[in-house]
């Protein structure tokens, strides 16, 4: 494992001191990993859904509304 030192000013330590205290983190470095390990997960997300944007976007028109409509009533 790899060390990396950051500097933080002293608002933002006592935020990470308070986060480790209160959420059962070992150590300031376990709850950045754990910061960094979310962040990850979120950015793999966006690009799943980068990837799923419709290459076309298909246009309705007041015909396919009551076509639409009329299949409702039917099954109400």
């Amino acid at each position: 494992m790899s060390t990396m030192n950051i500097s933080l000013p002293d608002d933002m330590k006592a935020f990470v001191d308070e986060q480790v205290r209160t959420r059962g983190f070992m150590s300031s470095s376990e709850y950045i990993r754990d910061l960094i390990r979310q962040q990850r997960e979120v950015a793999e997300l966006r690009a799943k859904l980068d990837g799923s944007k419709p290459t076309s976007i298909e246009a309705f028109d007041e015909g396919f509304f009551s076509q639409l409509r009329a299949r409702v009533d039917l099954q109400r």
